[in-house]
């Protein structure tokens, strides 16, 4: 009813850089996040790259009595990394695992085995909220970004998922690391088709790194050499929300962490925290969806961000080529092997052609090429299909903009 008293918000989102084993000074960084979050009493906390159950574990237990709701998302071989802590209670959830996600061969980067996901959690506040933390493929190399496809299908699919998923909230959240500068095609696509506004664009009162920055050169755990060409640092780390229907919302405030927490020599992380003031009020009647597609230049992004897929797709075929063929060629190398083999049986007393070590060892190498050309084929297979369906579900929706009037 119009009139009502204004609910006021405050989120915490943060990427936590808690890998076991690999994370510098990672358990003294989650004591310390959890002493803030008991300290600052926010609403909601959004934490990613929580990779440890035991750390999600300590964490609940120290956290129990200001954030007396909790969840823990599990997925892919590792986990998602996400996990939520709420004021309120948490009515529902559900977890996303985005249909591409970097390549398993890529050891060295292992978001694949992460399970990159979108955490969707219902919380039953003084509206019905969708609060959603996520994290998307990271960039590594912003000049030879071969991950864009992969990000840009999981833009995608996020952007569905909030449409399909919001219809029975009056506000949806969004807080994560996107892994996209805000101009980057991602983004842009990501707000355009789903009306979310950006807290660092729309808060009345700003106090933090300079450009809303999140992965700045100062931080001691950041490679510093990855931002060179970024000497203020990268905004990719982000707090997003929309009214629905007959509420409002406005980001009173926003901020971001400094460097070392207040106290100590160390920050909370390689990345820094984001933390916004939303103010949630309802208006005197309904005013509808707002589904985010009456912007004039979304067709245009909708355009790039397909030519952007449009070329990973090309190359997943040529990789789905490439290895069908070292596949065939294995194949064919043991047959051959075989075919020698039976001929020796057949001769009898004919000589081996070369020694059986040498004969074994070969075959064991075809082997092990056939079974690896045959998993990449499988696995290129794959990816041309979600590609390929990503194309065409933007095809779709760009005919449908350019009909609209």
């Amino acid at each position: 009813m119009e009139g009502e008293p204004t609910l006021r918000l405050r989120v915490f989102d943060l990427n936590c850089w808690a890998i076991r084993y690999l994370s510098k000074r990672r358990q003294e960084r989650v004591r310390l996040i959890g002493d803030t979050l008991r300290r600052e009493g926010f609403d909601l906390a959004l934490l990613q790259e929580v990779w440890s159950e035991q750390d999600y574990s300590d964490l609940r237990v120290k956290l129990a009595g200001c954030y007396p709701f909790s969840h823990y998302f599990r997925s892919g071989v590792i986990g998602s990394g996400l996990c939520v802590f709420s004021r309120f209670p948490i009515l529902d959830t559900l977890l996303y695992q985005y249909s591409l996600n970097g390549y398993p061969y890529m050891l060295q980067h292992g978001d694949w085995f992460c399970g990159k996901s979108v955490a969707g959690i219902g919380v039953g506040i003084t509206a019905p909220l969708l609060s959603l933390s996520l994290q998307l493929h990271a960039e590594y190399c912003r000049e030879k970004d071969a991950y864009l496809p992969h990000r840009l299908v999981q833009a995608w699919e996020l952007a569905q998922f909030i449409r399909h998923t919001s219809k029975a909230a009056d506000v949806v959240l969004l807080g994560g690391d996107l892994n996209m500068h805000p101009e980057d095609v991602g983004i842009r696509l990501l707000r355009g088709w789903t009306g979310l506004r950006d807290a660092f664009a729309e808060a009345t009162h700003f106090e933090g790194c300079k450009n809303g920055c999140t992965l700045v050169p100062d931080n001691c755990f950041t490679n510093s050499s990855e931002l060179l060409p970024f000497p203020l640092g990268i905004r990719i780390d982000y707090i997003l929300y929309k009214a629905i229907s007959s509420f409002t919302v406005k980001c009173e405030e926003l901020k971001t962490t400094m460097g070392p927490a207040p106290g100590t020599d160390i920050p909370f992380s390689d990345h820094e925290a984001v933390m916004a003031t939303l103010h949630i009020q309802r208006q005197g009647q309904d005013v509808g969806a707002t589904l985010g597609t009456d912007d004039p230049a979304l067709a245009d992004v909708v355009t790039e961000a397909r030519t952007e897929v449009s070329v990973g797709l090309r190359a997943a075929q040529r990789q789905r080529y490439s290895s069908g063929r070292m596949a065939v060629l294995a194949l064919l190398l043991l047959l051959l092997q075989a075919v020698a083999a039976l001929g020796t049986l057949a001769g009898l007393g004919a000589e081996q052609p070369f020694p059986k070590l040498s004969f074994c060892l070969l075959a064991f190498l075809a082997l092990g090429i056939l079974i690896l050309a045959t998993g990449l084929h499988l696995f290129h297979t794959m990816e041309v299909k979600m590609l390929h369906g990503t194309e065409d579900q933007m095809w779709m929706a760009l005919q449908a903009l350019q009909k609209r009037p």
